[in-house]
Parts: C-alpha cells; structure tokens; sequence
C-alpha cells in the first residue's frame, strides 16, 4: 500500500482541525496536529515583538521542523494539520510587514527557513482551504476559544492575503484549493464525500490544481 503525505493549511478559524481528524477517520490515516511545546519566548515577545519575533519564530521553525521530520518518519499515511511553509510564508512574514521584525533579523530567518527546506522532502500534496473573513470570525466566533476573542478581521484579512501569495508562488509540490465558505464537510457527508474523493484523484494524478 502506497504511504501518502499530506498536509492541510489555511487562516486561523478555516476548519484545518476539523478536516485532519475527519479525514483520518475516513481514510484510516494517522492525523498530526499542531506541536503544543510551550514557546519560551512568548511572553517576552508579547511585551516587546521587535526584541523577541526573530527568537519566538526560530523556536517556532525548529519544532515545525522536527515534527515534520517525524511524519516523514511515520510508516503509514498521515495527514498534518498546518505545514511547516505557513510559519515562515504567512505569520514571520506578517510580522516582518507589521515592522515587529527587522530587516537583518527577517533576512536571517529566511536563509534559514529556505536552507532547511532545501533538504526537507515536502508533503505529496498540500491542501489548501480558503475562506473569507466573514467565514473566519463566524467559525471563530461559534469555537469560543477565550484566546482567539481579540482577532482582528482586519488581521485575518492580512494572513489571507499572505496566503494567496504563499499559494500563488509554492511549487514544491502538488496544491489543491478548496472553497472553505462553500463546502461544510463537518456537518454534511456529503460534501466530506467529495473533498475525500478530489483528494485522494490528486494524489494519483500529482497535478497543482483549482478545486472545481
């Protein structure tokens, strides 16, 4: 039986959890979540980001890295939740745009990010869920996580954008795009039935693809 990587990514509130765990109860796949290593630097970053973004993110890079490694490692199919490119594409690079990081210390963080991935076999497919804001803060809304009640749409307009940059421009491997405001596979069987099947047709096909 073929072993097959693949990882889900997407803005904060688009059902990448959701997805991974549904998935790997349909497939038989073994699901990775996100790593929940405490990061040292947090609370000096939340009191000074420009001092402490470049220490936070490479804590942040190191673990992506190392888990990544293990689902390399990992002898049957998994299915990651969040891929070791968003740290880098998506949150480092906003806060290097929101002037939290400084040029030397975002060029730094780049040569390693770029260096390590050189080496780093990628996923066999990316899957990438998009949403608007309006879907974002709804579903955000609807968790009622204590943590994420302060997230701007204004901050969540600016990591979508970052995402279709990201997207627009990574050819390490196959991508398929699906319509996150317009497909609800948590609650219809339905909808789970056709992502499931375009999934695993790319997987077969390897071609970077829209979802149709």
């Amino acid at each position: 039986m073929t072993k097959h990587f693949i990882a889900i990514a997407g803005n904060i509130g688009v059902g990448k959890s959701s997805l991974v765990r549904l998935l790997a109860a349909r497939l038989g796949w073994t699901p990775f979540y996100e790593a929940v290593d405490e990061n040292p630097y947090l609370s000096d970053f939340y009191q000074d980001m420009r001092a402490w973004s470049f220490h936070s993110q490479v804590f942040f890079l190191s673990k992506r890295l190392r888990h990544h490694r293990a689902l390399l490692d990992h002898p049957d199919s998994v299915i990651q939740d969040r891929s070791i490119y968003e740290d880098a594409e998506i949150f480092a690079k906003n806060l290097y745009r929101q002037s939290h990081m400084s040029d030397r210390d975002y060029g730094c963080y780049r040569e390693l990010y770029e260096v390590l991935t050189l080496y780093l076999p990628p996923p066999d497919l990316v899957v990438y869920l998009r949403a608007n804001t309006d879907t974002l803060t709804k579903r955000i809304t609807q968790r009622g996580r204590d943590y994420e009640r302060d997230i701007s749409i204004e901050y969540l307009a600016r990591l979508n954008d970052l995402y279709e940059e990201w997207i627009d421009n990574f050819t390490l491997c196959p991508v398929l795009t699906i319509p996150a405001d317009s497909l609800d596979y948590v609650h219809e069987d339905g909808h789970l039935d056709i992502v499931t099947s375009v999934i695993l047709k790319r997987l077969e096909d390897k071609e970077v693809v829209m979802f149709d």
